[in-house]
């Protein structure tokens, strides 16, 4: 309950005001909680944070994880859903905070490799990816990790315009599907490209 109305209070603040004009008094009071006692959950605002958008992210993880389970459907289809997926997660203003202008700071602190909320992600994308080409349905891409990693940086100009931008949300995501599937379709005339 308490991790509850910690977001709740980080949420509301992010709308109310830039990031780094928060403090823990601030998101305690709004938390409606004695500021000592939100040091038994983070140490500092930045490892509070941290903790609140890894609990946020935590559905669109397993969403995606479920998205990429489903072997029945086609890559291409997996691929999709998994774009609007990531992106429709980018709205919630606890993920907001990663894709904030003066962020980095706070982004460069989340875990990578194994224990990163995101590496799931990447990993389900590989997944998904590696699927596709050997159902024809993509073409051979080599380095699978980094064809991934640069679709990633896609993926996160969409959040970045999202967040700047909410209203741009669904042009948002059809020009990252289209962009996405652009670069991993097999072009008829062009089967070398990344190749060469």
């Amino acid at each position: 309950m308490v991790w509850a109305e910690i977001t709740k209070a980080i949420r509301q603040l992010l709308t109310e005001r830039d990031y780094d004009s928060i403090n823990m008094g601030h998101i305690a009071a709004r938390a409606g909680i004695a500021r000592n006692t939100l040091y038994n959950y983070a140490p500092d605002k930045s490892a509070l944070v941290r903790a609140v958008t890894h609990r946020a992210a935590t559905p669109m993880l397993d969403r995606v994880a479920a998205i990429g389970a489903r072997s029945a459907d086609s890559a291409t289809d997996r691929m999709l859903e998994i774009i609007g997926t990531v992106l429709d997660a980018c709205t919630d203003q606890a993920l907001q905070v990663m894709f904030r202008s003066g962020s980095a700071p706070l982004v460069q602190e989340i875990p990578k490799g194994p224990d990163g909320p995101f590496e799931a992600v990447i990993a389900e994308v590989e997944n998904v990816v590696r699927d596709g080409i050997t159902r024809g349905e993509f073409r051979d891409v080599g380095d699978v990790r980094l064809a991934v990693e640069l679709l990633s940086g896609m993926m996160h100009a969409g959040a970045v315009r999202i967040t700047r931008d909410p209203a741009t949300f669904t042009e948002t995501v059809a020009a990252a599907q289209g962009a996405i599937l652009a670069s991993l379709r097999k072009h008829p005339d062009r089967s070398d490209i990344g190749h060469r």
